[in-house]
């Protein structure tokens, strides 16, 4: 398996300020950084080759601790291809560089439930998500009765991320954003997104239709693939708590 970690994401304002650089990737956290941390869980969850995408601060900052560095474009969603088209005919897990609490455990636990999915991507209940991190910034959404969290991985088969490229590039940048997602899904889900009455299998079958493949989201993941940086607030959240855990 190889592991996809993109990293060219640049902040400004607020959290610029609190982290103390514009690349998201490299703010400080515990003994290293953010992207020190998803390095750290693909290599430990199996990954036997690691990529990251990003410019020469990130290049600078992982020389030696991975396998290769794609540099990056200043277009957000060619980073999202190139990180895809990383994968070719092995399977790939697409991660992000901005989740603090990221592990082995459970990045594993993801994998290991994901069956013969071509495509999957991790959910957690809202439930374990505010029990993992009580008082933390909002990222829990509702589709129809059920209130989860999306992950910030996705998982592709051998050979299925080039084939449903675009598709599948479309839909990871939708991932944080359930009515996004569901206009990308068509008119109808996106009406029943709207009436409360959206499905996550509905989700799962269009997209089983738009990438001709087993797109499926795994229930009850590990809270810590869902947690991700995209605030001052988030930070110093995920500082504090990295603390109290401590």
């Amino acid at each position: 398996m190889i592991a996809a970690i993109t990293a060219g994401g640049r902040v400004s304002g607020d959290l610029a300020a609190a982290i103390g650089t514009t690349v998201k990737a490299l703010a400080p956290f515990g003994e290293g950084t953010l992207l020190d941390v998803a390095i750290d869980a693909a290599r430990a969850s199996g990954a036997g080759r690691v990529a990251v995408i990003g410019g020469d601060e990130v290049r600078a900052a992982c020389a030696g601790r991975v396998d290769e560095v794609i540099a990056e474009s200043q277009d957000g969603r060619e980073n999202i291809r190139k990180a895809i088209e990383t994968g070719a005919d092995e399977p790939l897990l697409l991660m992000t560089s901005d989740m603090p609490f990221v592990s082995a455990v459970g990045v594993g636990d993801f994998l290991a439930r994901i069956g013969n999915a071509g495509i999957a991507l991790p959910l957690a209940t809202a439930d374990d998500y505010e029990r993992a991190y009580p008082g933390a910034p909002p990222h829990v959404t509702r589709v129809g009765r059920e209130r989860i969290a999306n992950g910030s991985i996705v998982f592709f088969a051998g050979g299925v991320a080039p084939r449903a490229l675009d598709a599948a590039q479309r839909l990871f940048e939708a991932r944080k954003s359930l009515v996004r997602m569901a206009a990308l899904l068509g008119p109808r889900l996106l009406l029943r997104f709207a009436l409360g009455q959206l499905r996550i299998d509905e989700i799962e079958a269009r997209a089983r239709g738009l990438l001709d493949v087993d797109a499926r989201a795994v229930r009850n993941a590990a809270p810590s693939l869902c947690f991700d940086v995209d605030t001052a607030e988030d930070y110093r959240y995920a500082l504090a708590h990295r603390t109290h855990a401590s």
